[in-house]
């Protein structure tokens, strides 16, 4: 089957420039990348056809060749091109443009960094986590709360460097201080973290005897931490620079708090409202009267019950909840009834409330309701 023309098959027009060649190669090699296209048999074809195109194209005699044979000029006789990727500096030439393609593409894959020639000398710490576990009273009011957290800090007889006394680290005698290193892999150039440094572009000779060489030694600190008023469960509060040390004198990480708001006896929280469920006596639901209830910030209130109250009824008492995180605002609190029916009766109390119960016809608008509805429910079965 004949060749395709080479800038059909980067989608390109004749004349076009070295950055746009580059540009469409770099497009093609994305979208047929065999990686990247398990399920598609006709992509490693594609994906070399763009490599010889590109292998032509970004080279100027190569490119002034094939703009005057076409196909021939590399098929023996025109120009002594010789085949792409035949060897000698014509494979050189194309190896490196791959390879700079390659870092365009694929660096980050890698694990390695772009530019300034991929070192990395001294390694950021790693951020920790903390969970923190406290009381809905702490998370109305707030605290300052201390903390010892286990990590690893600065070495200090070293001054973090990893090198014995005052020693210098020296350039890593196999990457050459890139931090990385190239192999070429038939058609392909792969880059690799350098197996020497460990991508660090430097060795230390002689290492510390207190760290080891890492820069940094493992000890608990003990830390003060400001807890807001309103934290919930989930809040994260971030403490920059508390975290690991780097390697080597590597920047710090940063230490993240993760808050947890313990259950509550008494009251359930949902934002910054609060709701508390009391126990009313049946005498006090019926007749109405005053009943006190505890608020979150230790103190109490009275609430006064209507009468006739039934279970489940709910009174607000406005600004008595939670505090809001932003904004200083409070939410309310909601006081739920549960009508508690009398137990271990003796029985007098129990032969006064037959009596009652003889004479109370008319005072059980929700049970008569109720009844009523299911009379009907009957009768429509019936017919």
């Amino acid at each position: 089957m004949a060749k395709r023309d080479y800038y059909d098959v980067l989608g390109l027009a004749r004349g076009a420039s070295p950055d746009e060649i580059k540009k469409a190669y770099r497009q093609k090699a994305k979208e047929f990348h065999p990686d990247r296209n398990a399920d598609n048999p006709d992509a490693e074809s594609k994906f070399k056809e763009a490599g010889e195109a590109y292998e032509i194209l970004s080279n100027a005699d190569k490119k002034a060749a094939y703009d005057r044979f076409g196909h021939a000029a590399f098929e023996g006789g025109m120009g002594g091109g010789g085949r792409p990727g035949a060897g000698g500096a014509g494979q050189a030439d194309f190896a490196s443009a791959f390879s700079d393609v390659f870092d365009d593409l694929f660096g980050d894959f890698m694990g390695g960094q772009r530019g300034g020639g991929g070192r990395q000398r001294a390694a950021r710490g790693s951020d920790l986590r903390y969970n923190l576990r406290i009381s809905l009273e702490d998370a109305y009011r707030g605290l300052q709360k201390t903390i010892k957290v286990p990590s690893a800090v600065s070495c200090g007889a070293c001054n973090g460097t990893g090198a014995e006394g005052g020693s210098e680290p020296v350039t890593c005698p196999t990457c050459s201080g890139m931090g990385k290193v190239r192999a070429q892999q038939g058609f392909f150039t792969v880059e690799r973290t350098c197996p020497t440094c460990s991508g660090l572009g430097q060795i230390i000779k002689n290492p510390c005897t207190t760290c080891r060489g890492a820069g940094r030694v493992e000890k608990e600190r003990t830390l003060s931490v400001n807890i807001p008023a309103g934290v919930e469960t989930g809040t994260r509060i971030r403490l920059a620079g508390e975290g690991e040390a780097g390697m080597r004198g590597g920047p710090t990480g940063d230490l993240y708090i993760f808050l947890e708001v313990a259950d509550h006896a008494l009251f359930q929280r949902e934002a910054t409202n609060l709701f508390c469920r009391v126990p009313v006596s049946m005498t006090t639901a019926a007749l109405g009267g005053d009943i006190e209830v505890p608020t979150i910030d230790g103190g109490r209130s009275r609430v006064k019950v209507p009468a006739g109250s039934q279970s489940g009824r709910q009174m607000r008492l406005r600004g008595k909840g939670m505090p809001a995180l932003r904004g200083g605002a409070h939410g309310d609190m909601f006081i739920e009834m549960a009508v508690e029916t009398p137990v271990n009766l003796t029985s007098k109390q129990k032969q006064l409330l037959r009596e009652f119960e003889a004479d109370s016809e008319d005072n059980h608008p929700e049970g008569a309701n109720f009844f009523s509805k299911v009379k009907g429910f009957w009768d429509s079965m019936k017919s």
